[in-house]
């Protein structure tokens, strides 16, 4: 629901697209809820994934099994797995890392590489 949501899938099945462009470019992935302007918008193949927020999750290509709920939260996130933010750009710099935790504000903003982290 949304202009070109899950504007690119091909083969993915069960996902949920609500806002613009929210999963546009998705073409395998499946069993991802994105919701919000770019949520998951750069998505690709990876699946299990929760964006809610706008711009939320919005670079990831192959990271799976996260959750990002506020805006800009793992904005930044290409391809790292099993991570959590909750809040306004949580985790927005991370990029490849996973299993991070992070709530609040800007928790663990400056995070981009760094493994098991709680913030």
């Amino acid at each position: 629901m949304g202009a070109t949501t899950l504007y690119s899938n091909t083969t993915a099945s069960n996902n949920t697209a609500v806002g613009y462009q929210s999963l546009y470019d998705n073409t395998t992935g499946a069993e991802n809820t994105a919701l919000g302007r770019l949520a998951l918008a750069n998505n690709t193949t990876a699946s299990h994934n929760t964006a809610l927020g706008r711009n939320a999750y919005t670079t990831n290509t192959t990271g799976a099994e996260g959750v990002a709920v506020g805006s800009g939260a793992l904005a930044s996130n290409t391809t790292g797995s099993y991570n959590v933010a909750v809040g306004r750009d949580s985790l927005v710099s991370n990029t490849t890392a996973n299993y991070n935790t992070a709530v609040g504000y800007q928790a663990g903003y400056s995070n981009t590489t760094g493994n098991v982290n709680t913030a």
